[in-house]
């Protein structure tokens, strides 16, 4: 880790309208999360942590606070801006994979190459590569239907570094997959911020993730605090 940080919250707030009172998803959450770091967000469900992935990742806005994400304040900007954001900085993996059933999966991993505009030589390239990097050369012109649900995932992790993000947000990425399969993408995600200096934030129930994480944030009630990290350093998080 560099210690310079990526994402900074100050409070955050997120609430969704129900039939009675409001659901706070989210309460004045503060926290920062260092370049290079492996981060994991954990807590039982319902305790607001695909709302906190959304929010960091511009898919969703708080009502209040601010979010910085690689020196950009994300509720500054518009519609537009957040989208070139999700296609250039900030990279998301879902639980459900998300891929086009009718593609292959080197079309898949070009997708967001193509919304790009890389010229045809240059996608085909980068393509190559990053199925190589998550081991699946030998299954490029394969369907999702061809594939199993762990390659699917890494078909998913490919199609997300294709364009190099600086940031790299998955959301239960290992839920559909049996426990030896989701270890198996957990060390790949593991190694990609090794190796690409990404910055993971991966929200999970599963212990041996949590432990292996370099920072906890555990969510509870919307409400956050950081734990400690493997080296034994500690970072307080505000619990609003």
């Amino acid at each position: 880790m560099t210690g310079a940080d990526m994402i900074v919250l100050s409070d955050v707030a997120r609430s969704f309208p129900t039939a009675g009172e409001p659901v706070r998803a989210l309460r004045d959450v503060t926290l920062a999360i260092p370049t290079g770091a492996f981060v994991v967000v954990h807590g039982r469900s319902g305790s607001g942590k695909t709302t906190l992935l959304n929010v960091m990742g511009g898919l969703d806005r708080p009502d209040t606070g601010t979010i910085v994400v690689d020196g950009r304040d994300l509720t500054a900007m518009d519609d537009a801006e957040l989208t070139d954001l999700r296609r250039t900085t900030v990279a998301h993996v879902f639980q459900g994979f998300g891929l086009l059933p009718v593609l292959t999966a080197a079309e898949n991993v070009e997708v967001p190459l193509r919304l790009l505009s890389w010229p045809a030589s240059d996608r085909r390239r980068r393509v190559d590569e990053v199925l190589h990097q998550v081991g699946l050369t030998g299954r490029s012109q394969h369907r999702p239907d061809q594939l199993s649900g762990g390659e699917q995932q890494r078909v998913a992790i490919a199609r997300a570094i294709a364009a190099g993000p600086k940031v790299l947000i998955a959301d239960e990425p290992t839920g559909q997959l049996d426990s030896r399969t989701g270890e198996s993408i957990m060390e790949l995600l593991h190694a990609l911020v090794r190796e690409q200096g990404l910055t993971a934030v991966v929200a999970t129930h599963d212990d041996k993730v949590i432990g292996a994480a370099d920072r906890r944030i555990e969510l509870s009630d919307g409400r956050a605090t950081s734990g400690q990290s493997r080296e034994g350093r500690t970072r307080e998080g505000r619990t609003g």
